[in-house]
């Protein structure tokens, strides 16, 4: 049964914001509801942040950061708080006085304390998944995850034991309920006008306050990423995220005149000229050097982007576990490049750099932004020139904007709803068994082989993701296999892809290029890892070139010129990265990033830029990918600029188009 506080005159009444009383014999005293929830949430915040620091090991994190970041975490904690108790606060202003006492008022109170307790306990539970798989507080991927539900519930429940979970925090909330029964009292007594208008004030100025004072940026105090993320709150993170999820280049990072940035890409040899208004409409092509090692060209190309395929998982680059049977094969007998790296950590990142050859502008991807139609995209150069474009895809591709972006550059999709029921041996959230897609792959490329057309496809492969789930005696991990069973799985479906399309009278004149849309995982202890955004690239074309290994350093935005380069179409020249054979002369570089740290790794220095127009850069040990701090090199800098300032210009303005489609 629940109890009342009695009301005996002006001194006894107990108000949500009064002091607490002394207490009154036979009477337990009335502690303020807000007081509970703030002690609550900030005793289990601390508890989160201190398990994912011995999680993750104090000595990555820095044993002499441990002092800073539970300091610095303390503070998050308080002005994440400022925000959430606002509409308590705010509520408890506007409430009519006759209902504070009322039964079913006082028996919702309980409930909403229940349930803010269950929730404190369910994020608690999220954010530590979510830091097992990233290794950061909520971020961008925690907002986009929001709005592609289907695969992201579906994914859960597949990967964890979902129903034991949410039994358990809800066990655990009322047990903590029931506990503080014996010390919670809520008052009901009138508010004074006074006492509201305070209440509403502090509604208001807390958020404010907490926003003044307190900024994600803060975060980036020490110097080591483990450090910096832990002293976060995943709250106060994902609102940061929620808001910057598109960044204006110009308003946040270092800038440079337009006509020295374009003056230093023209020395880079960067074909867009002039590169901050239009494209170069002709180009003379040195078509023996485009072929590079090549004897012939190939008729037909196929892009593998691999679902999250580190380069640390294939044997040709050094893992000895045997994963990779098959691409280690394809890598022995193709051409091999050992310093490839992805320009991101989303497969939509992957994408956009596979298909624009563009470096990652800050904030969303291209592929996720409006205006992104009628690009000059690898598939909409070449569908003008009469090849067959396909964009195929395991899941249902409306998830991360997928169809509609390729769409919109004239690919024709091929998704999850397309594929014959009978094909569909094993799905999961993500969507069918990669086997299943190369299936369909095949019989897509034998109509295009049939009616004549040479085609360029991008297969975008689904299930080295978790839950890692795959079919039954496929191979030697049984399902859920986890990562490494997802990586070999991956591999066997690429091996008897493979294995089929050498049967087909194309094969001979198709060239098959396997890399990945980004990397498993990006933990490190500065902000870009190098060496976590290593990705495999092999060409496979036996009857088209020789064995070999090609250590040039590169990233994913070579991969559209180059194509263009194999194929001996027009065109390469509308891209900002640099065709792997005719510009084999030009100083190497790659592209690194996250949704707002910048990178531009060149001559084993990586130079970061970030927001508040901060520039950083690190000694890279080109062995190790060990990362020292170092002074940032003016001339890199100033490159790094020219690069992503006029590539994020560019698409705002509308000069990433196709040439067949003006800027608007």
């Amino acid at each position: 049964m629940v109890r009342h506080v009695p009301h005996c005159g002006p001194t006894a009444a107990i108000t949500s914001i009064e002091p607490i009383p002394l207490p009154i014999p036979g009477h337990r005293p009335a502690v303020r509801f807000v007081v509970v929830l703030t002690a609550m949430a900030l005793v289990l915040w601390t508890l989160l942040r201190a398990v994912l620091w011995l999680a993750t090991g104090p000595a990555l994190a820095g044993w002499d950061n441990a002092a800073g970041l539970f300091g610095r975490g303390l503070g998050f904690d308080l002005a994440t708080l400022a925000s959430t108790l606002a509409p308590w606060l705010l509520a408890s202003a506007l409430l009519p006085d006759r209902w504070r006492g009322a039964r079913f008022l006082v028996g919702l109170r309980w409930f909403l304390l229940w349930f803010v307790v269950a929730l404190l306990l369910f994020g608690a539970v999220a954010e530590f998944t979510f830091w097992q798989e990233f290794s950061t507080r909520f971020n961008f991927i925690a907002v986009d995850y929001l709005v592609y539900t289907r695969e992201v519930v579906g994914n859960i429940r597949q990967s964890y034991p979902v129903p034991a979970i949410l039994v358990g925090i809800a066990g655990a909330s009322v047990a903590i309920v029931v506990a503080l029964h014996r010390v919670l009292w809520f008052s009901t007594a009138p508010l004074g006008a006074r006492r509201r208008a305070v209440l509403a004030v502090l509604a208001f100025a807390l958020p404010a306050l907490g926003s003044a004072v307190a900024n994600v940026d803060q975060m980036n105090a020490s110097g080591n990423a483990y450090a910096d993320e832990l002293s976060g709150n995943g709250l106060f993170s994902f609102a940061a995220a929620y808001r910057r999820n598109e960044l204006d280049y110009d308003r946040f990072y270092r800038t440079l005149p337009q006509d020295r940035a374009d003056a230093i890409l023209i020395e880079l040899g960067v074909e867009r000229l002039p590169l901050s208004a239009a494209l170069q409409p002709v180009e003379v092509e040195n078509a023996v050097a485009q072929m590079g090692p090549f004897t012939r060209r190939p008729r037909n190309i196929v892009l593998i982007s691999v679902e999250s395929l580190s380069a640390e998982f294939l044997g040709a680059y050094g893992n000895g576990a045997g994963l990779t049977p098959n691409l280690d094969r394809l890598a022995a007998e193709g051409l091999q490049f050992t310093r490839f790296f992805a320009t991101g950590t989303r497969t939509v990142r992957g994408l956009e750099a596979l298909s624009l050859g563009v470096p990652p502008v800050p904030g969303q991807s291209i592929v996720r932004r409006p205006g992104n139609e009628h690009l000059a995209t690898v598939g909409e150069i070449l569908e003008h020139q009469g090849y067959q474009i396909n964009f195929l895809y395991g899941g249902y591709g409306y998830f991360d904007n997928m169809n509609a972006y390729f769409k919109g550059n004239d690919y024709d999709i091929v998704d999850r709803s397309d594929f014959p029921p009978e094909s569909i041996v094993f799905e999961n959230a993500w969507g069918v068994a990669d086997e299943v897609l190369f299936a369909n792959a095949l019989r897509v490329f034998d109509q295009a082989s049939v009616r004549g057309k040479p085609f360029f496809a991008h297969v975008m492969t689904t299930s080295n993701h978790r839950p890692f789930t795959y079919p039954a005696g496929r191979i030697d991990i049984p399902s859920p296999g986890g990562r490494e069973g997802g990586v070999k799985y991956t591999d066997f479906a690429i091996g008897e892809f493979i294995a089929r399309a050498r049967t087909r009278p194309w094969f001979a004149d198709t060239l098959f290029i396997v890399t990945a849309d980004h990397c498993a995982a990006v933990a490190g202890k500065t902000r870009l890892p190098v060496g976590s955004y290593r990705i495999p690239l092999i060409m496979y074309a036996p009857a088209l070139v020789a064995p070999g290994v090609d250590s040039r350093l590169a990233s994913q935005i070579e991969i559209p010129p180059t194509i263009l380069d194999l194929f001996g179409a027009a065109g390469d020249d509308h891209f900002f990265g640099q065709g792997l054979f005719e510009d084999a002369q030009l100083p190497a570089r790659a592209f690194v990033s996250n949704y707002q740290a910048l990178g531009y790794y060149k001559n084993d220095v990586l130079t970061v830029l970030l927001p508040k127009r901060r520039v950083e850069a690190f000694r890279i040990d080109p062995q190790t990918f060990a990362a020292t701090a170092a002074v940032p090199d003016p001339r890199l800098t100033d490159e790094a600029i020219a690069y992503y300032q006029t590539a994020s210009r560019a698409f705002r303005g509308g000069r990433l188009r196709s040439p067949d489609y003006p800027a608007r």
